[in-house]
């Protein structure tokens, strides 16, 4: 089984531009440009407000026990409803989790967690 990781960086805006400048430029001179994905985080402070301990958590939980719903996810935490849907709207913003909407009778969000590490990167 071949292991599926995201990474995630540490890196200014003005990084994140240079990146984006040279690449735009390898394709301007119809060079191909290798796919790049992860997430990158302007400091290592708003990274830290992102991965709490609390979303990491979450994130091992989807992973382990595979719920079908965002509210059996709450129930398996012994967290609020609303709380967890809320944190969960907010991995989704941040690339780390997929939630899928299935009308099977009633309407679930399924959470799913695609990678089995998080590799983090900061560039010294």
């Amino acid at each position: 089984m071949k292991v599926k990781n995201i990474k995630v960086s540490i890196k200014s805006d003005e990084d994140i531009f240079k990146e984006v400048k040279g690449v735009w430029g390898k394709l301007e001179k119809g060079e191909k440009v290798k796919r790049h994905k992860g997430i990158s985080f302007e400091s290592l402070d708003v990274m830290r407000r992102v991965l709490t301990e609390e979303r990491l958590r979450i994130l091992k939980t989807i992973r382990q026990e595979h719920p079908q719903s965002v509210y059996q996810l709450a129930k398996i935490l012994h967290r609020d409803i609303k709380n967890t849907s809320n944190d969960m709207q907010f991995l989704e913003q941040a690339g780390l989790v997929e939630l899928k909407k299935t009308k099977d009778g009633r309407e679930k969000t399924t959470p799913t967690v695609n990678y089995e590490k998080i590799l983090l990167e900061i560039a010294v």
